[in-house]
């Protein structure tokens, strides 16, 4: 099982310093999100100062770019990474789309398939001189002339890997994607019964197997050196899952284990006007909501734990911390984990 790292710090110093211990310390990637700061940057500082390891979003906001503004960025990530960039899209949604971004929502899993395939239309005509001649439902893209037409990039394109929770936008990335990032909001289960057969549904409509196609799990996790970091990364883990759980777009994994009456409350403890409410949602999550969403081990144990859930279901793995820990404390988890590559 690959490990990758995830970015948390952004200044320019503490980017490198990052991506240098990433490396140092065996992980195969380093994935930036796109939060309170522009996904792609920090990656092109993280590949210029490593050698080795692999760059990527997990995830860029699809729908808030047209695809051949982000063909254009990560055609040249890809270029100046020599080959290390992967493009991890998602979807967002809806209120977050039209308001935040002022770009247009509709049918997000035919608009997710479709934006794929531009991308690659338009990579096609810089990679291999292909004539753009693109048209679909959302997106056309049909004029491109010398002038605009980047040089090939010699490793080829970006992999593409698409976010997904529901069983439609999962079986988007088996048809059209190399990978997919199943939300961190998942569990064993869900993968197992939800998400790989949606996966091999879309993979078989276009001829595909699963060795052609990745899945690289952000895996909540609660580890602690000590009873006091331990006992602080429960209780913010448990806050996480409540903080999804309240999402209805994510109600279906919780409706998966017989949970649909949590995910209401926690909808309606987060719209409340309680000033404790975040504090309150967190104390919704029981040790068995808790268990199924996080893996809970001492760091020694981590390894294990991951690979006795998830060994058979995911290619790559992340840890998803939603507290502040020493990024060492994963180190021997990361070594374990890659033992057999």
């Amino acid at each position: 099982m690959k490990v990758d790292g995830t970015l948390g710090k952004w200044g320019a110093t503490e980017v490198i310093a990052e991506a240098r211990r990433h490396e140092g310390a065996g992980y195969d990637g380093l994935w930036a999100s796109e939060a309170a700061h522009d996904p792609f940057l920090p990656l092109l500082l993280a590949a210029e100062h490593t050698s080795r390891l692999e760059v990527g979003t997990a995830i860029a906001v699809a729908f808030a770019r047209s695809p051949m503004q982000l063909a254009y960025t990560a055609h040249d990530l890809q270029t100046y990474s020599g080959g290390r960039f992967t493009l991890g899209l998602g979807s967002q949604v809806k209120p977050h789309v039209e308001r935040r971004f002022s770009m247009p929502w509709s049918r997000p899993a035919a608009r997710m398939r479709e934006y794929v395939a531009a991308l690659r239309a338009i990579w096609a005509a810089w990679n291999d001189g292909t004539r753009l001649d693109f048209r679909g439902d959302f997106y056309s893209h049909t004029l491109m002339t010398p002038f605009f037409s980047p040089p090939p990039v010699p490793s080829g394109p970006p992999r593409v890997l698409v976010a997904a929770v529901g069983e439609a936008m999962t079986a988007v990335a088996g048809e059209v994607a190399d990978g997919m990032l199943p939300h961190a909001f998942t569990t064993e289960q869900y993968l197992r019964k939800v998400t790989l057969p949606a996966v091999e549904r879309g993979l078989a409509k276009h001829g595909r197997s699963r060795a052609d196609f990745s899945v690289s799990l952000l895996l909540l996790t609660a580890t602690g050196r000590t009873e006091e970091e331990m006992a602080h990364a429960v209780q913010r883990t448990r806050r996480q899952i409540a903080f999804y759980g309240s999402t209805p777009a994510y109600r279906s994994v919780l409706e998966l284990h017989g949970w649909g009456e949590l995910g209401d409350e926690l909808n309606a403890l987060s719209k409340s006007s309680r000033e404790d409410r975040w504090q309150a949602m967190g104390a919704l999550v029981d040790d068995d909501v808790l268990n199924a969403f996080a893996v809970v081990a001492e760091p020694d144990r981590l390894a294990g734990e991951i690979r006795r859930r998830y060994g058979d279901l995911v290619d790559r793995v992340s840890f998803y911390a939603a507290y502040d820990i020493d990024g060492e404390v994963w180190e021997p988890a990361v070594q374990e984990l890659r033992k057999d590559l």
